[in-house]
C-alpha cells in the first residue's frame, strides 16, 4: 500500500487496535477529558473519557521533550545517561504545539550547541496529531499564523470523521507504521475529504471570531512593536498584579529555559536541569548578586521581548503559537492578547 500523502480511513476501534500495537515499543500518552479539562494520561485501553479531536490539553507538548526535571550528568562522567525507557508516543497533539518545535530545534538541535537528550528524544518519540474539532474562547493561533490543524512536524494526522479519521502521513516514521498495520486502515472516501474540509473550515471561523471579539492583532503588524515600546509605561501597568509564580512559563509551548544545579549524596554526585522562569527575580541575577532586571516590569518586558523581538530576528519565528494556555495560566490575569493590542497600539 502506499501510504505518501495518501488519505486514509481508520475506524476508532481500529485506531485503539493501533494503539494496543504501538504499546509495545512507546509509552502511548492519549488526551483525556475531566469536565472542561483535558490533560495527557497514559494509555492504558480504550475505555478512558478520550478525546482525540477537540482543542489542545492543557499540558504543553514540550513536557514530553524537555523534563521539567532531569539528570543530565552523574559522577563527572561524559557518558550520557539513558535511562533506557521507552520513546513517548503522543497522541491528539494540536498545530499550536507543533509550532513549538520551530523554537526548541532551533535552541536545542539547530543552533551551536547540540542537546543530545533533546535530539534523542526528537528521534525516537512518535507524534501522532489531530485536528482541532472546536475553538475555546482563549484560541488565537491564526493571529501567528497558525492554523488549527496540523500541516507539517507530525508524523501521523487524524482528522476526526464521526467514528472514524481521516488519515495522513508526515514522515517515513509514521509511513511505516501506517505500512505495518495496513489491515486497519482503508482508503479515504471523497465524502470523507471533503467532510474534513468543511469541519477545517468552520474550526478557522472559531477562530477568526475569537480574534475579531477580542480584537487581537496579528502577526504582520507585530515587527518593532518591542522596540517601539520598550519604555512604554504599560510594561509596569501590565505587571501590577503579577505574583512571580512562572505559570506562563511553564505552560507555554516555546518556553525553554533552563538551570542547571548539582546535588550530592553519599555515593554520587549528579547535575541537574529544571525548568527555569525569566519571571522569577533570581533568573537574570549573576554572580556577585547583580541583576540586571531586579524589577519585575523588567522581567515581563523581557517576556514579550524574547517571543516577539529576539526569536523573529535569530529564528524568524514568532515565540508564541495563539495557544492561549498562559491566559488560563495565569492567578493574576494578565493576558497577552491585550498586551500585544496594546504594544501594537503604542499605548504610553
Amino acid at each position: 500500500m502506499n501510504t505518501d500523502k495518501k488519505e486514509l480511513y481508520i475506524s476508532r476501534d481500529n485506531f485503539f487496535r493501533m494503539l494496543d500495537v504501538l504499546k509495545n515499543e512507546y509509552e502511548v500518552y492519549i488526551p483525556v477529558k475531566k469536565g472542561e479539562k483535558r490533560f495527557y494520561k497514559k494509555y492504558v485501553d480504550s475505555n478512558d473519557n478520550i478525546v482525540i479531536g477537540e482543542v489542545r490539553a492543557f499540558e504543553p507538548l514540550k513536557a514530553f521533550f524537555t523534563e521539567a526535571r532531569e539528570s543530565v550528568a552523574k559522577d563527572f562522567s561524559a557518558e550520557i545517561p539513558d535511562k533506557k525507557e521507552k520513546p513517548y508516543a503522543v497522541v491528539g497533539v494540536k498545530a499550536c504545539d507543533l509550532k513549538g518545535f520551530k523554537v526548541h530545534d532551533h535552541v536545542f538541535q539547530n543552533h551551536d550547541y547540540n542537546d543530545p537528550f533533546y535530539i534523542r528524544k526528537r528521534q525516537r518519540n512518535l507524534i501522532i496529531s489531530a485536528d482541532c474539532t472546536f475553538a475555546i474562547d482563549t484560541c488565537f493561533c491564526l493571529a501567528l499564523g497558525v492554523n488549527p490543524y496540523p500541516e507539517r512536524d507530525f508524523d501521523i494526522n487524524l482528522s476526526q470523521m464521526g467514528e472514524g479519521f481521516v488519515v495522513i502521513a508526515g514522515s517515513p516514521k509514521g509511513e511505516a507504521i501506517i505500512e505495518k498495520n495496513a489491515q486497519l486502515f482503508e482508503d479515504a472516501k471523497k465524502e470523507q475529504v471533503a467532510q474534513r474540509a468543511k469541519k477545517r473550515t468552520n474550526v478557522v471561523r472559531e477562530v477568526e471570531e475569537n480574534i475579531k471579539k477580542n480584537s487581537i492583532p496579528r502577526q504582520e503588524s507585530y515587527k518593532d512593536i518591542i522596540k517601539k515600546n520598550y519604555e512604554s509605561s504599560l510594561w509596569e501597568d501590565e505587571a501590577k498584579t503579577c505574583v512571580e509564580c512562572g505559570a506562563c512559563n511553564t505552560i507555554c509551548p516555546t518556553c525553554h529555559c533552563f538551570l542547571l544545579y548539582d546535588q550530592k549524596d553519599k555515593d554520587k554526585m549528579e547535575r541537574l536541569r529544571i525548568w527555569d522562569s525569566c519571571m522569577i527575580k533570581d533568573f537574570a541575577r549573576v554572580a556577585g548578586g547583580a541583576n540586571p532586571r531586579s524589577k519585575l516590569w523588567m522581567r515581563l518586558r523581557n517576556r514579550f521581548e524574547k517571543k516577539f523581538d529576539f526569536f523573529p530576528k535569530v529564528a524568524d519565528v514568532y515565540a508564541c503559537t495563539g495557544c492561549g494556555r498562559c491566559v488560563s495560566a495565569c492567578p493574576a490575569k494578565i493576558d497577552i492578547r491585550k498586551v500585544l493590542k496594546r504594544l501594537v497600539k503604542h499605548e504610553k
